[in-house]
């Protein structure tokens, strides 16, 4: 139960739509209840600021063919290149793609143990303009 941020009932929220969402983006966040569930609206700039901290770090492993393992820390994605900047280009492609896979099937990867702490860090890959942006996230 949330005792100390203000509250709207849903019906509220429905009733006031356009203001409760200008509150949201230009004030600050906006919490309801339905039934028994609480819910937060954020504006996307919000959720950045929360996210900022989450980058991601690679480790990268010359091989003996004069190529580059790139292994990204937490996760479980590894690619090899041919130099350190095509392995980077290739983890936030990479990372995009697992993005789009846990956000398409949330509550398998949400619901998983070893998978669940992803979620901060799937959401700020998800809200990237562009893949530049993914990489980055890498190493920041």
């Amino acid at each position: 139960m949330v005792i100390f941020m203000d509250m709207m009932q849903a019906t509220n929220v429905r009733k006031n739509f356009s203001s409760v969402i200008d509150t949201a983006v230009r004030d600050r966040p906006v919490m309801f209840k339905r039934n028994r569930d609480y819910l937060m609206l954020l504006s996307n700039t919000q959720v950045l600021s929360l996210l900022r901290e989450y980058t991601f770090k690679a480790q990268y492993i010359a091989e003996e063919d004069e190529t580059i393992t790139a292994v990204l820390d937490g996760f479980d994605l590894v690619v090899n290149a041919a130099d350190q900047e095509q392995a980077r280009n290739m983890l936030a492609v990479e990372l995009v793609d697992y993005a789009k896979d846990y956000f398409d099937q949330f509550q398998l990867y949400y619901n998983s143990l070893n998978r669940k702490e992803h979620f901060p860090y799937i959401l700020r890959v998800l809200l990237a303009e562009d893949l530049d942006e993914v990489k980055e996230l890498i190493n920041a």
